[in-house]
């Protein structure tokens, strides 16, 4: 039998030292010395990020879903519900041999039945007693939806135009779904702006108009409205860009926002975080249709002149100068002598328009209306429309290099503005005598009446060509300097290179309507 000898000293020692480790392990879950080499963990304390949730409470009951319906005819009866537009055209003008009208006869008679029972039972369900229009019913019935919002506690409503430009009966939804009837105040199609009035004793919660002058790029904002027909949507987003010209019109101003705007948000409002209107949202660029970030509203201090002359007259005065313009970038500038690429170069007056008569020529560079600087064309449309009809407003230009003023009492702005088309004297003959322009890529003849240069060929690898020079125009002037010759021509952009200029102005008239172009002078 074994017996077991006594531990030492020492060993009952380290013993002890192990399972004081072991139990500082199980106590930490790692050893003490390790513990200490680690560093303390991160600590962030969480920021406060924006909450738009006390806005949006506050300006909700003034953001209204809008209902239009129009008057609008049955379904015909050999279409089916294919008669609608296709490419601006209906199918009915498309000539009797065409296939797709064979192909949506065909279709819509095996269907006619059931789609007509549909589409009458839809337009008696909308509408009350049908309105007769050549011994043919008609009713009105859904055709658009948008947004809107009180700007009035006595229930007026501001909306785009083109949410309601073919309306006859409308429809303000609130916020908690109550539905009202609402009539059209005024419309205007040049800055896509109307006004609605829901006639009720209730009083409407209501916002107001921002001071968008101080709205910075990258500010906050929150676009509210009816996207799709869903009803009250929030988005928010930054302000992307202001100044935007899309297109859509001469008095383009827009703010940018990347707030997820989509259809149906159309004249709802955008807000700075007061809750102010800062834009009213009317346009979103979308290869898709959907939303992709670029959203365009009309400023605030836009909207507010034009909706305050909705409310009171129904309709917008706006000054009118009667002259055909367009921008001046540098080149023009250069070939002009100006120091800075501002203004508003004349293409044409209108003949007996207030700028005619005031004395603004073709080729002059309108700079200042009444002592305010012209950034561009569009600067000037704006002002002088915003001046009004009736009023004298001291226009300064520039003309062959010298500075100017004149005073022009302005007109009203016609409903359609068209530009009077220059008198070209009938049937023009080509006569045989061409000059070659090498230097310029243009082949010109004289006008049979004296009137000018005819472009007859363009070298396609020229400048003009690039500047869009077409056989058949007719070079006017160079340098605002009338030429009927090449010999004249050749003269005037000698001067030029002589005076350091880079480039030369060519003032070209084709079918009625005149243009301005640059050419390099260092080619001539």
């Amino acid at each position: 039998m074994r017996i077991p000898t006594r531990p030492s000293l020492k060993t009952t020692l380290q013993t002890a030292s192990v399972a004081g480790l072991a139990a500082v392990m199980f106590a930490t879950g790692i050893p003490a010395q390790v513990a200490q080499s680690f560093a303390a963990p991160v600590s962030v304390t969480p920021s406060q990020a924006p909450s738009f949730a006390d806005v949006v409470s506050s300006v909700s009951p003034a953001v209204v879903s809008i209902r239009v319906k129009s008057d609008v005819q049955r379904v015909s009866s050999d279409a089916g519900d294919f008669s609608g537009n296709f490419g601006g055209g209906n199918f009915d003008q498309l000539p009797e041999d065409h296939p797709l009208k064979r192909f949506f006869h065909e279709f819509g008679d095996k269907r006619s039945g059931q789609q007509h029972e549909g589409a009458e039972k839809r337009a008696d369900r909308d509408s009350g007693d049908p309105k007769q229009n050549g011994g043919r019913p008609r009713h009105l019935r859904p055709t658009s939806q948008g947004s809107g919002f009180f700007i009035s506690e006595d229930g007026y409503v501001v909306t785009n135009n083109h949410v309601v430009a073919d309306g006859s009966a409308y429809t303000v939804v609130l916020n908690d779904g109550t539905e009202l009837d609402a009539r059209l105040i005024g419309k205007d199609s040049r800055t896509d702006l109307a006004v609605l009035k829901v006639d009720d004793k209730r009083k409407f919660s209501y916002v107001q108009f921002a001071d968008d002058s101080k709205v910075r790029v990258g500010d906050w904002v929150v676009a509210v409205g009816n996207p799709f027909g869903l009803g009250g949507t929030v988005t928010a987003g930054i302000v992307s860009a202001r100044g935007r010209d899309i297109g859509s019109g001469p008095y383009d101003d827009y703010i940018q926002v990347d707030a997820a705007v989509n259809r149906g948000n159309s004249g709802g409002p955008t807000f700075d975080l007061a809750g102010n209107v800062v834009g009213i949202n009317t346009a979103i660029f979308s290869p898709s249709g959907g939303n992709v970030g670029i959203a365009f509203a009309i400023p605030a201090s836009t909207a507010k002149g034009v909706v305050a002359s909705l409310i009171k007259d129904g309709k917008i005065d706006r000054g009118w100068l009667g002259v055909q313009i367009q921008p001046v970038d540098k080149d023009i500038a250069d070939s002009l002598g100006l120091k800075d690429a501002a203004g508003a170069l004349v293409v044409a007056p209108q003949e007996d328009s207030p700028g005619q008569k005031a004395g603004i020529r073709q080729g002059d560079v309108i700079t200042a209306v009444n002592g305010q600087p012209v950034k561009d064309a569009r600067d000037l449309s704006r002002r002088i429309a915003a001046l009004g009809p009736q009023v004298k407003a001291e226009v300064a230009l520039v003309r062959d290099g010298k500075a100017q003023t004149v005073t022009v009492t302005l007109g009203e702005t016609a409903s359609d503005d068209v530009a009077a088309n220059a008198d070209q004297g009938g049937d023009q003959q080509v006569p045989s005598e061409k000059t070659e322009m090498t230097e310029l890529g243009l082949t010109v003849t004289p006008a049979d009446d004296q009137s000018g240069l005819v472009v007859t060929d363009v070298d396609p690898d020229s400048s003009a060509a690039d500047q869009g020079f077409k056989s058949g125009e007719k070079i006017v002037s160079i340098n605002n300097r009338k030429v009927v010759s090449a010999a004249d021509a050749g003269k005037v952009l000698d001067e030029a290179r002589k005076g350091g200029r880079k480039h030369a102005l060519f003032q070209l008239e084709a079918d009625g309507s005149t243009r301005f172009v640059t050419l390099p002078v260092d080619q001539a």
